[in-house]
């Protein structure tokens, strides 16, 4: 899959959808019906969603993002969507919904009929059209493994090649496989550290003769002491001195004088102006080196967070805000067939693969999965992937910490039956025999399933709607807006994990319809029904007819 880089996913006029209010620039207030129930904005805040009568939150997409997928969308259980062209302030309170735009776009709401699929597939279909396409294969019809949290700062190739190996010797598929952050030699200098990685093309030769597909991190940041930064600010050859024709590309300080010490999670680092042409060709650049010198099949593009572009810095178009900057780094994930990201601002439709904000090892982070995964599908981003099994804190697996073996199957089980499954956190060094099965088990089932959620990935590049979906979006109507602990993948797999540690057994709400569960049992819906949940079994119900 070889794309150009597009512009600025643009809104389809279409006659079909009547704008019931439009007023430019000065905001707008929407009255909640009687009984609607709202999702979007911000998946972060999945966990609070749907909001309603009762919801009292101010979200604003202005300047945070949350680090993760967001967008000025809502859409409700009674048919209707409300839509901004610009980041916008969402404020929820007595019933209503204040939207107040950073710009002058119009705040637009339009009634698409009477159901949360309804509002869902007109907005898709008018603001963000399905692109036809999906992200590689491999991402639905095997597990994902990702080196953070067994490698953390230590990424080299023994390392890399000793955590694939041991996967596929304790029974997992090779799929994609993510070597994060610090195999490179600096940020901004995107070359393997020749201390850590001896031979680095053997190693991706070797990966892929092992069955995998090898994703590298990136980030936008560049390392002030580097070669790449000495390139970028002043346009001087690295090793020679000499004076190049093409320089720039780092966003300004505030007085325009040298380029912004932007801080972040891991420093201070100059920062991308994706603005700048020259920065989006040099980016490439490197990206497409990666690629014809290594193999690499495509790119875990992290940082790029809202935040970082809202300090004021200045850019080289004037005013561009920080969605544009967002955006400009979101638009790479489109050259390459592998790719990962996670702080996407009006990005919808799009082939990529959009994973959850990191969640740590707590029960409260596993809960808090299907409902982001919800959220994150009804803005528009039909490939959700949850955060790594066990979670992607790295701190929560470092010798000597405790592991909750339970949770971490728990995780995996969720994972199983969700568009796509990732591990990070080695089950084979941090898990006991009895724990480790019931993961290899996990990974059965969802390669007994990975045909199937291949096919409905193929179906929802082509209709723009979400794999994952909540009960309201494919039974509405019958008290289901609410549940945030079971989830549809497609229209016809009930999936009920057991999110509550040390729980036995757990309350299924089971839709209209005949429905044959995992232990071969048949239930007729709809239908409030109890299961039994050892250790070993994720709940799931297939709808026959």
């Amino acid at each position: 899959m070889k794309n150009r880089l597009i512009p600025v996913v643009s809104v389809i006029a279409s006659a079909a959808f009547a704008a019931l209010s439009a007023s430019a620039g000065a905001g707008k207030e929407i009255k909640m019906l009687p009984g609607e129930n709202w999702w979007g904005v911000a998946n972060f805040h999945g966990s609070a969603m749907p909001f309603n009568a009762k919801t009292s939150l101010k979200i604003d997409i202005r300047k945070d993002g949350r680090a993760n997928q967001y967008a000025s969308l809502m859409v409700s259980d009674k048919g209707r969507a409300i839509w901004c062209e610009e980041q916008a302030e969402f404020k929820i309170e007595g019933g209503k919904i204040r939207v107040t735009p950073g710009g002058n776009a119009p705040v637009e709401l339009v009634e698409a009929g009477k159901t949360l699929r309804e509002a869902f597939t007109c907005a898709s279909k008018k603001w963000f059209p399905a692109s036809g396409k999906i992200p590689d294969p491999l991402f639905f019809s095997a597990p994902q493994y990702n080196t953070w949290v067994e490698l953390t700062y230590n990424q080299n190739q023994k390392d890399i090649l000793a955590y694939a190996k041991s996967m596929i010797a304790n029974g997992c598929p090779p799929g994609i496989l993510m070597i994060d952050d610090t195999w490179q030699a600096g940020y901004g200098d995107w070359r393997f550290e020749p201390t850590r990685f001896e031979n680095p093309k053997a190693m991706m030769d070797e990966l892929h003769s092992l069955g995998y597909k090898v994703m590298l991190w990136m980030c936008p940041f560049v390392s002030m002491d580097t070669p790449s930064f000495r390139r970028l600010e002043r346009g001087i050859e690295p090793l020679t001195g000499r004076a190049l024709k093409e320089r720039g590309g780092l966003l300004r300080d505030k007085d325009g004088k040298g380029p912004a010490c932007v801080s972040w999670w891991n420093g201070y680092s100059a920062l991308l102006d994706f603005t700048h042409p020259f920065a989006r060709k040099w980016f490439k650049g490197e990206c497409d080196r990666l690629v014809r010198d290594y193999g690499a099949d495509g790119f875990k593009f992290d940082g790029g967070h809202l935040p970082f572009y809202s300090k004021g810095y200045r850019t080289y178009k004037k005013d561009a805000t920080g969605g544009e900057q967002v955006l400009g780094y979101a638009q790479f994930t489109l050259e390459y067939p592998a790719c990962e990201y996670r702080n996407a601002w009006r990005f919808q439709g799009q082939p990529v693969v959009e994973r959850l904000h990191d969640k740590h090892h707590r029960w409260s982070s596993l809960r808090n999965l299907i409902p982001d995964m919800i959220a994150g599908g009804l803005l528009g981003h039909q490939f959700m992937c949850p955060d790594m099994i066990g979670g992607g804190d790295w701190n929560s697996f470092r010798p000597g910490a405790k592991i909750d073996p339970e949770l971490f199957v728990r995780f995996a089980q969720v994972h199983a039956l969700c568009p796509m499954m990732q591990f990070s956190a080695s089950p084979w060094r941090v898990l006991d025999k009895k724990h480790q099965q019931c993961v290899r088990d996990a990974v059965a089932l969802r390669q007994k399933f990975a045909p199937q959620i291949l096919r409905l990935a193929e179906e929802c590049g082509r209709t723009g709607e979400p794999m994952l979906r909540n009960m309201e979006y494919c039974f509405p109507g019958m008290g289901y807006a609410s549940i945030k602990d079971q989830f549809m993948l497609g229209d016809n797999l009930l999936v009920a994990p057991q999110l509550k540690g040390g729980a036995k057994e757990r309350e299924v709400a089971i839709p209209p319809g005949r429905w044959i569960s995992d232990d071969g049992k048949t239930v007729q819906g709809p239908a409030r029904v109890k299961v039994e949940t050892p250790l070993s079994r994720l709940p799931y119900f297939v709808k026959k007819d």
